[in-house]
């Protein structure tokens, strides 16, 4: 089992940045995919950003290119998403998940779940 633990989020002005956080815990995330998702208020649920277990590649939705950037500390258990030149529309509940498929994982099939973070982003 591994338990998953965002934090970071809150309310910020558009055009600010936020560094999210997931902790890991129960077992290593090294042979893991880690991700991270968001959900909207009467939105279904999309994927923000992956990264690989194996060489660190990853993959981000259209929407945040450029402006996001996700990455992990193994030794630390942790991945991170830093958030750069927020916009209104990246209001969300945002939360992180691990998988052992890169590209299942990607497609929503995590194998955990965290809780999540909000990230409220005012105009």
């Amino acid at each position: 089992q591994v338990q998953l633990v965002e934090s970071g989020g809150g309310l910020v002005q558009a055009g600010g940045s936020l560094r999210l956080s997931c902790v890991a815990s129960g077992r290593s995330i090294r042979n893991y995919a880690m991700g991270w998702f968001r959900q909207a208020p009467g939105k279904e649920p999309e994927v923000v950003a992956v990264i690989n277990q194996s060489n660190g590649a990853t993959l981000y939705t259209n929407s945040v290119k450029g402006r996001f950037t996700i990455s992990r500390d193994n030794m630390q258990n942790t991945v991170y998403l830093q958030m750069n030149s927020l916009k209104p529309e990246d209001t969300a509940v945002y939360s992180c998940a691990a998988g052992a498929s890169f590209l299942r994982l990607h497609s929503g099939q995590g194998d955990y779940w965290g809780q999540g973070t909000q990230v409220i982003v005012s105009s």
